[in-house]
């Protein structure tokens, strides 16, 4: 099994990203504090130090990876891991907090602060405390994720993008979809008109789409 990959962004997901590997599509599952330091850019490369378990499911297994940016945010994963009352689905979803911050509430025995955590109740909190206090000093200086500002728009292209993108459209879809648009209409100017053009394109083709279905 391997424990680290590196590849390419295909897609970006709030707890996941599908990293493309020499052709090969690999789903990485990420805690919240280590996704928000990854790239959003779709196509950047990058390296993640993985975690990987295994489960029966029925006669058949499921691989299940778990991704980091560096090998001491898996050594935490793998601590909070060893606490038997936490799996590694539950660890996941307990880092929605930078790691630093969560082993200094360990450090000091701070339940209040990790009772707050997604998955972990008042049992857990105080398996945790009982498991790790005292352990997790080479955890302390995990570096939070840098704040990364929106980039302003460079042209009303980019603007009509960045609308695309909080509709939750696909970035690669996005591109094409303002692309298409482009060159059936270069003489657009800006990003308002553009994007009804977008919409009466894609509308057309929804249209189309579903009159060939219907005849087929």
């Amino acid at each position: 099994m391997f424990s680290r990959i590196t590849g390419a962004i295909v897609e970006r997901g709030e707890a996941a990203v599908l990293l493309d590997v020499a052709g090969l599509a690999y789903e990485i599952l990420l805690p919240a504090c280590v996704a928000e330091k990854l790239p959003t850019q779709l196509g950047e490369r990058v390296t993640l130090e993985i975690y990987p378990t295994f489960t029966l499911e029925g006669n058949s297994g499921k691989f299940t990876f778990f991704g980091f940016t560096n090998g001491i945010e898996r050594d935490f994963f793998e601590a909070l891991v060893s606490v038997a009352s936490i799996g590694p689905k539950t660890a996941a979803r307990a880092f929605a907090q930078p790691m630093g911050r969560i082993a200094r509430a360990i450090d000091a025995g701070d339940h209040a602060f990790l009772v707050k955590l997604p998955g972990i109740g008042q049992q857990k909190a105080r398996d945790i405390v009982a498991k790790l206090q005292g352990k997790v000093t080479r955890f302390l200086l995990i570096r939070d994720a840098d704040l990364r500002p929106e980039p302003a728009p460079a042209g009303f292209a980019d603007e009509a993008l960045l609308v695309l993108l909080q509709l939750e459209y696909k970035r690669g879809e996005a591109e094409a979809m303002i692309a298409d648009t482009l060159a059936a209409m270069p003489a657009i100017v800006d990003a308002e008109t553009l994007l009804a053009e977008v919409y009466r394109l894609k509308h057309r083709r929804d249209v189309t789409s579903a009159a060939s279905a219907a005849s087929a």
